[in-house]
């Protein structure tokens, strides 16, 4: 728990962070994150000696782990550039969708099915996503963005034969020569701003990849309900940081938006609540075998 909680509080405190990284642009930043934190898990790796999966990783597992790279630089590029144009809230939206089309993805492609609640929650999420785009004169383009671009990313990663740890080492590094590549070919601000600026950009690898790497100690010894309970605690907080911190304006017509997402939240994590206690009623009644 004290993991998945420190992995959250971390991702909630990224709208702090990544302004500090200024004047440095939303694609510089990118290829920072990307390079530096493909660095860091390379040493990892090394530590955990896990290059032997990479190595092993068949050209299918292989093109899995580029489209995930992909995905996941994506994802990482909007958010950077939500939170550095004054678009807190939208991120915040983003990860508070992601959940919901994360369960609709598992229907329509891995066969998963939904309960009722769950059915609700994706139907009034949709409500609430149609309502912000057709009905608020603001399109969630940016919290969309990030939604789908993370949700296909889960699922891609459900479909990689390795180890968390090999598959982020191996997606930043398919993606390291392109971020390396551009911040060659720009007129960069990484030696520019001074040695401050310069140790920030360097330590965006790390604020990147030590909340996945909390995270991943995490979802092995939690249960999954309760992961899907405490991830929500990031986009509260970015929600927070958007209208007590940078106080972004959010119209009526967003705030009902919002309002309709978070219903269907709602009714998700009360689905969440009653299977797991559900599930922790039968191992209890359940008569323990001979020794």
């Amino acid at each position: 728990m004290i993991f998945g909680l420190l992995a959250y509080l971390l991702w909630g405190l990224f709208p702090a962070f990544f302004p500090l990284l200024l004047p440095a642009g939303p694609v510089e930043i990118l290829a920072h994150r990307v390079l530096w934190t493909a660095v860091i898990m390379s040493v990892v790796l090394t530590v955990v000696k896990g290059w032997g999966q990479l190595r092993r990783a068949s050209a299918r597992t292989w093109g899995l782990l580029i489209a995930a790279g992909a995905l996941i630089s994506a994802n990482w590029g909007i958010y950077v550039l939500a939170v550095n144009t004054g678009h807190v809230a939208d991120a915040a939206l983003g990860y508070f969708i992601n959940p919901l089309l994360s369960v609709l993805l598992g229907v329509l492609f891995l066969g998963e099915r939904l309960n009722r609640m769950q059915t609700v929650a994706v139907v009034i999420a949709a409500v609430g996503v149609l309502q912000l785009t057709f009905l608020s004169g603001q399109a969630p383009v940016m919290a969309l963005g990030m939604a789908i671009s993370f949700g296909l990313y889960g699922l891609v990663k459900k479909r990689v034969a390795v180890s968390p740890t090999a598959s982020l080492t191996a997606e930043t590094l398919v993606i390291a020569p392109l971020a390396l590549t551009y911040l060659l070919l720009i007129d960069g601000t990484f030696l520019t701003e001074g040695p401050g600026h310069t140790a920030l950009l360097v330590l965006s690898g790390l604020i990147t990849t030590l909340p996945l790497l909390l995270f991943g100690m995490a979802a092995k010894r939690l249960p999954l309900s309760t992961i899907g309970m405490i991830q929500y605690m990031t986009p509260t907080m970015q929600m927070l940081w958007a209208l007590f911190v940078t106080q972004e304006y959010l119209s009526p017509a967003r705030w009902v938006g919002f309002i309709i997402i978070w219903v269907a939240v709602a009714i998700y994590l009360a689905d969440l609540m009653r299977r797991s206690r559900s599930r922790s009623g039968r191992s209890v009644s359940t008569p323990r075998g001979r020794d």
